[in-house]
């Protein structure tokens, strides 16, 4: 070993523990370093500057408590089943009802939605408090399977769904294709379908069936990546994931939980530089 380098590497990166703490991102906390913002024992930080226990640190004059020993504190997960005519926004002119007022309320956090559902779509909704975990389950670039349950007014012919499946169907904004795509039958004009599909562009299954024909008349989201939609869990309800669910999720994205940062409500507590409080079992 050479000698010092155990020295030099102590500790963690000081953006890294402010972002663990809930303040922003690690690319926030370097602008904050950078800025001039953040002091160690008294001395303005610079980019690179580690941390162990002990050391004071501050932010605009106000002491982070920071514990590096601590175990990452996992982010929740809630999965809820969305009715039809609900949105999912927390801001509507029309005062419509939202998926956002049924859930539980947080202090110091906020819900992110993974994924979102249009007001006439039902089914599986994710909810998570960490900011890494949506971007993993969402973002095109991981392309995650979306699985749905659809009744359509009409038949697919075979032709039809070899289309659908193979070369995709040519849309204003892209051609979709559904990875799989399998008859559940059904009685008189409705007809149900089962697909899979790994992108999440605005109302890309009902657009793509109305392309050819076929009018869809209900649409449930079943599965989002490795999370089904509970069978007990009825329209309306919820239920969160129990820590190793989580943990589950979190291995299958690729996501060590130290990384899984929750996020911290902008609107009420960002400025305030307090840590997010613990989560009450």
């Amino acid at each position: 070993m050479i000698e010092g380098s155990a020295t030099k590497q102590a500790g963690e990166r000081l953006q890294k523990i402010l972002a663990q703490a809930g303040l922003g991102s690690r690319r926030e906390m370097e602008a904050w370093i950078a800025e001039g913002r953040v002091s160690v024992n008294g001395t303005v930080a610079a980019l690179g500057t580690r941390v162990s226990d002990g050391d004071k640190v501050q932010v605009d004059g106000r002491i982070v408590r920071l514990s590096l020993q601590a175990e990452p504190k996992l982010p929740r997960v809630l999965l809820y089943h969305k009715h039809e005519g609900e949105i999912v926004s927390r801001d509507d002119p029309g005062r419509r009802a939202s998926v956002f007022d049924n859930l539980p309320k947080l202090h110091g956090q906020k819900w992110i939605a993974i994924g979102r559902l249009d007001f006439n779509t039902s089914g599986l909704l994710i909810f998570t408090t960490s900011g890494e975990l949506a971007n993993r389950l969402m973002h095109p670039r991981f392309e995650v399977e979306r699985e749905y349950a659809v009744r359509v007014q009409g038949e697919i012919s075979p032709e039809q769904i070899k289309q659908m499946t193979g070369d995709g169907i040519e849309l204003e904004d892209g051609v979709v294709k559904f990875d799989q795509l399998s008859d559940e039958g059904g009685e008189g004009f409705n007809h149900w379908y089962r697909l899979v599909i790994r992108e999440g562009r605005n109302r890309e299954v009902r657009r793509t069936f109305e392309a050819l024909g076929l009018p869809v008349s209900r649409l449930m989201r079943v599965r989002f990546g490795i999370v089904n939609l509970p069978p007990r869990i009825k329209r309306g309800m919820m239920t969160e994931l129990d820590d190793g669910e989580i943990r589950k999720v979190l291995e299958w994205v690729g996501l060590p939980a130290g990384e899984a940062r929750q996020i911290v409500d902008a609107d009420k507590h960002r400025n305030k530089l307090k840590r997010v409080p613990p989560r009450k079992n």
